[in-house]
């Protein structure tokens, strides 16, 4: 696990380049606190940051090939390098250390770009094939590990945070108002977008082969979730089979592991299979809220702990510390999300540095592949609805069948507010009816999206240019119109959990400098749950059905009768310290200062609260970009001077 940054050119590398690709590692040294490495030549500069996780003493980077011909950095963990390596050295290949990247120089060598079709993990990487001139850059299925690019002709920076960019002056810090405007819809950027003007994401499953003499850049996708192959078997069996074989994989390491703990079934789940592989050498880390809230699961985090015998650390958090420390988690991000509970996660992040535990194993992805969310069955069965309308074979009527809010006063109050699900169906009748015939049903779990235009055009200085971005384009195209069961999932995969779960466990996981690993995002484990849908749909089964018949020799009963809460934080008192402390903010901010914030938004927005006791709607959003914005401004004003 580290950070990796690089050069690419199609002349030479300056002496003003290497002092820029030190700066852009010296930047993300808290992705690797334990050193650096370099390699230089005439049209290539790349180095790397380190922490130590596998070969604590010999893994150091760039990594080499047998004759030096080949030489890597690499970003993340290779969970087969066991298996690789054994078959590597019967072919003949001589390792120089334990590294698990190691293996990717010796596959290259086998095979070329497609080295990447054989690794199981988490990665991105930049390859230097030094007698072919060529380069490959890649990224893992999932995009579990960053890559962030900015090319201008024959030049090619890239870095594993946007951060590390924009504070060593690679790039000015400019917002780019088409992706406020994806943000607000979303709470997110998608990929391969990100928030400032010149720089985007190499997008996941995707790799680039770049050749330097002459210079010539070509990008291909590699791997597809929906490419999965049907599996006729019994789901809860194939996918208990696959979560075992998963489990012995996911926790090598040279250093301590634990687990984030909440009260759910995908963390007990992971936890109950890490501690199966690790007895006592797990440690289980949950965090807490001051003044008993209902959110607070670290009783019953404890509870699934004692029982099957993990040591657990509880971190309790003040609203002062939140309040505190809110622009700070905001920057730390990376890319802009609005999503209330990153404090959380990064405290859970400290907290296990803190007990000196190095690798975090997390539950993300359970709900993205078994439909835990109701938006997102919901989208499904809309999808399917539409198709049955444009065939003839459904109505008005069936739009309009009023649907129970889930048991929460958010929930209830949208429920009411849109007068009790009549009439959002009345309104997604008509856009079916009269949107295009390809265009899937965005989805839209907090009833904001037909007022983003209403609020963005008061609030946003750029709005005339922001709208130009069209955010429903990302549920767009033919090929995604006879499955919603797979289609729907892929979406929300390669979008919210991309950047909303997995980015931001990435970053702040980073910023505490501790590995954070998805055991259920692992692409052979996301290959049998869709190739089983492709046999046996479960969009008309209850939630989670699926994973829950895999866990159910594994995780004690009691877990599966608990309420979801994830780790979702006080958010009512936090919004109002939020609120208190920040709120000013919008005045004259780094939004404001940037152009994207209309000086004078604040007085038109400043009621914090709608009628029914919601936070106002984009308030929220508005804050947490302002906060990411601040830390981007004071790093691109701190960016060295090169000349």
């Amino acid at each position: 696990m580290c950070g990796i940054c690089g050069i690419l050119v199609g002349g030479r590398i300056t002496p003003r380049d290497r002092l820029l690709l030190r700066h852009l590692n010296g930047s993300m040294a808290h992705r690797g606190p334990d050193g650096e490495g370099y390699y230089e030549a005439d049209q290539v500069a790349i180095g790397m940051r380190r922490l130590s996780i596998i070969d604590l003493q010999g893994g150091w980077q760039p990594l080499w090939n047998e004759d030096h011909s080949v030489a890597l950095v690499a970003n993340g963990e290779i969970y087969n390098f066991v298996e690789l390596r054994r078959d590597l050295e019967a072919r003949g290949h001589r390792f120089r250390t334990k590294s698990d990247c190691e293996t990717i120089v010796h596959l290259y060598e086998e095979h070329g770009s497609d080295c990447v079709k054989h690794l199981r993990g988490m990665f991105a990487f930049c390859l230097v094939d030094i007698t072919r001139r060529r380069v490959l850059l890649a990224r893992d299925r999932i995009g579990e590990k960053p890559l962030y690019l900015v090319q201008k002709g024959e030049r090619i920076t890239f870095a594993s945070e946007l951060r590390a960019l924009v504070g060593s002056g690679v790039v000015p810090f400019e917002i780019d108002p088409g992706a406020v405007n994806l943000y607000l819809h979303y709470g997110f950027v998608p990929e391969f977008t990100t928030a400032i003007r010149g720089v985007r994401k190499l997008q996941a499953g995707h790799l680039m082969e770049i050749d330097l003499t002459p210079f010539r850049v070509k990008e291909r996708r590699w791997w597809r979730m929906d490419q999965a192959l049907p599996i006729d078997a019994e789901p809860g069996a194939a996918i208990r089979d696959s979560l075992n074989e998963l489990s012995s994989l996911v926790v090598r390491s040279d250093v301590p592991v634990g687990v984030a703990l909440s009260g759910g079934i995908d963390s007990s789940l992971i936890a109950a299979l890490a501690h199966h592989e690790l007895g006592d050498r797990l440690t289980a880390i949950s965090v807490g809220y001051e003044g008993g809230a209902w959110q607070d699961e670290t009783g019953l985090a404890k509870e699934f702990a004692d029982t099957i015998g993990i040591k657990i650390h509880i971190r309790r958090m003040r609203i002062e510390e939140v309040v505190d420390r809110f622009a700070e988690v905001c920057f730390k991000r990376d890319d802009p999300t609005a999503d209330l509970s990153g404090s959380s996660y990064f405290a859970i992040m400290e907290a296990a540095r803190d007990a000196g535990v190095h690798v975090m194993l997390m539950g993300h992805g359970g709900d993205e592949l078994f439909w835990g969310y109701k938006w997102m069955r919901d989208a499904a069965l809309r999808m399917e609805l539409k198709a049955k309308m444009l065939r003839g074979e459904a109505g008005l009527l069936n739009y309009l069948r009023p649907k129970m809010p889930t048991l929460s006063w958010t929930s209830a109050m949208n429920w009411i507010e849109h007068g009790f699900g009549l009439r959002r169906g009345y309104q997604d009748w008509v856009e079916d009816r009269t949107g295009p015939r390809d265009q899937l049903p965005p989805w839209d779990p907090t009833y904001t999206w037909r007022s983003v235009d209403d609020i963005a055009s008061v609030v946003l200085a750029c709005w005339e240019e922001a709208r130009k971005t069209d955010p429903t384009a990302l549920f767009r195209g033919q090929e995604y119109q006879e499955r919603p069961d797979i289609s729907i999932p892929m979406i929300v995969s390669e979008s919210y959990m991309a950047v909303n779960g997995i980015a931001q466990g990435d970053r702040l996981s980073m910023a505490a400098s501790v590995e954070c690993r998805l055991p259920l995002v692992d692409y052979r484990f996301i290959e049998t749950a869709v190739g089983l849908r492709k046999a046996h749909s479960d969009l008309h089964l209850p939630p989670k059905t699926w994973l829950k018949a895999a866990a159910r020799d594994t995780v004690p009963a009691f877990v599966f009768a608990r309420r979801k809460r994830g780790f979702s934080p006080p958010w009512k008192r936090w919004y109002e310290a939020i609120f208190n402390r920040h709120m000013v903010d919008l005045r004259n901010g780094a939004l404001v200062r940037a152009g994207i914030v209309r000086r004078g938004a604040y007085d038109e927005v400043r009621r914090t609260t709608h009628w029914s006791g919601r936070p106002y709607p984009l308030l929220m959003p508005m804050l947490i970009l302002e906060g990411w914005a601040q830390g981007m401004a004071s790093a691109s004003a701190n960016a060295p001077r090169l000349d």
